[in-house]
């Protein structure tokens, strides 16, 4: 198994570790892909989505941390926001500490909206998981809660 543990260009790897690391990335892209197909709402953007998560994680936070934790400018930030409060999915709060800012937690619906996509997601996982050996599985198995570090690293 490839060692993960420091950063290393591809161009730089042995072959094996080179090949791994391709298969890595083309099978959690694609697998990737087809989660995001396994919608309960297809209304919303799976960036949409994706802040919901987040703040399911977390609770709540400022606009400015959800940008920060998804990778997007403040503006565009604001903007999903502000979709989500339409649709009656997130709520906006004074900042306990800074007036100047709001806070956006989840409300009942978003949270079963979640709790649905999740359920739908691994049902549908699970049946995949079904499909391999159980060899395969317990190397799944295994290698979920590292899959689980490199997502948020």
């Amino acid at each position: 198994m490839p060692d993960l543990s420091r950063p290393q260009h591809q161009a730089e790897a042995p072959p094996d570790d080179a090949a791994a690391v391709s298969a890595l990335r083309s099978g959690v892209m694609r697998l990737s892909r087809r989660l995001k197909h396994q919608r309960v709402d297809e209304s919303l953007s799976p960036t949409e989505m994706a802040v919901l998560g987040t703040l399911a994680q977390c609770a709540s936070a400022t606009p400015g941390e959800l940008a920060r934790k998804e990778h997007v400018q403040p503006p565009s930030m604001t903007r999903i926001v502000a979709l989500l409060e339409a649709k009656g999915l997130v709520r906006l709060e004074p900042h306990p500490e800074d007036r100047r800012q709001k806070v956006v937690s989840p409300t009942e619906r978003a949270e079963a909206m979640l709790e649905e996509s999740r359920r739908k997601r691994n049902a549908w996982l699970a049946e995949l998981v079904g499909e391999l050996t159980e060899d395969e599985w317990d190397v799944l198995r295994a290698a979920a809660p590292v899959l689980e570090k490199l997502a948020h690293m």
